[in-house]
């Protein structure tokens, strides 16, 4: 079983127009709402492949009341912690004519000490059920920049795997309690870093920087996503890349955190790293051709499987 953890949840609320206009009334084609949250939405993920899940969060207010309903929708299982205050909307804005995404925050919850133990009280009982853990996104207000290092230390004395994706400082304080896998944007490694992300478009450039920071940090496996130039893996022992023809983006919101669960999946049912990162490219390039944020079609995935293209490097 794979268990996520959201430690930010958010309400994606999906706002498609033509293009963005400042200061001009821009009618909207249509509006949805989705699943929100790194990982919840991995769990979102997670169940369009037919994978078993338990996706463990915070919420808070009606914003959370929506966002539950809609974790029963996909038949996710889950294990929520209630706090006061009100869970965030995200507004995803999709600019169809440009085929890209923004997203704009409205304020959130605070988590505090009292919930915070309540939270990691439920996850030291339920992580024993699981294989691998995701664990992923920024921390809501209250929730300390040891929080990934703390339910990284909480997998392992279970015997579970983790992958961690966030970024700047508690990317980086979970680095001590060394989760099995670490996932970034290029965008959050260049900031987490403090690295020149134009000087990076070159791919040569970006691998020696990957491995040299993975090997600086001790690092087990270290996971960059590219957007339509695919996924770059970084080992110990090797670094691979995996792409598939880029598509005609009709939401990208997500398609990041399909990696995260497409990876996990295969890793669990014994691929090794490149057979695991060929259903990365195809999952998350299929996870671009829906509305909803994380939602991918099994179809679509097998469709663009042989087309994955993954390099030695």
């Amino acid at each position: 079983m794979i268990l996520t953890i959201t430690a930010h949840a958010a309400l994606d609320r999906v706002i498609f127009i033509p293009e963005f206009c400042p200061t001009m009334r821009m009618p909207a084609d249509h509006s949805v709402d989705y699943v929100g949250g790194k990982g919840f939405v991995v769990s979102v993920a997670l169940s369009c492949l037919g994978v078993r899940n338990l996706a463990m969060g915070i919420l808070a207010g009606e914003n959370g009341r929506r966002l539950e309903f809609l974790l029963r929708g996909y038949g996710i299982p889950y294990n929520l912690t209630w706090v006061e205050g009100e869970t965030r909307i995200s507004h995803v804005i999709v600019e169809t004519k440009y085929h890209r995404h923004s997203h704009i925050m409205t304020p959130s919850y605070h988590v505090s000490p009292e919930d915070l133990q309540v939270f990691l009280s439920r996850y030291r009982s339920q992580v024993w059920e699981a294989d691998w853990v995701i664990a992923g996104g920024s921390l809501a207000d209250g929730i300390p920049d040891s929080f990934y290092a703390q339910v990284t230390e909480i997998a392992h004395q279970a015997g579970a795997q983790i992958l961690v994706d966030s970024w700047d400082e508690p990317f980086l304080q979970s680095l001590s309690a060394r989760p099995d896998i670490l996932k970034q944007n290029l965008h959050e490694f260049c900031s987490t870093f403090e690295l020149d992300e134009t000087s990076l478009a070159d791919p040569t450039a970006l691998l020696t920087a990957v491995r040299e920071i993975r090997e600086r940090n001790s690092m087990s496996a270290i996971v960059i996503t590219l957007g339509p130039n695919g996924v770059l893996l970084v080992t110990k022992e090797a670094a691979w890349s995996a792409c598939c023809p880029a598509q005609s983006a009709t939401s990208a919101a997500g398609a990041g955190d399909s990696v995260s669960a497409a990876l996990v999946w295969r890793l669990g049912l014994g691929d090794d790293w490149a057979e695991a990162l060929r259903w990365c490219a195809a999952t998350g390039t299929a996870g671009v051709l829906t509305e909803g944020t994380g939602e991918v079609r099994m179809d679509d995935v097998l469709q663009f499987l042989p087309q994955a293209d993954v390099t030695f490097l």
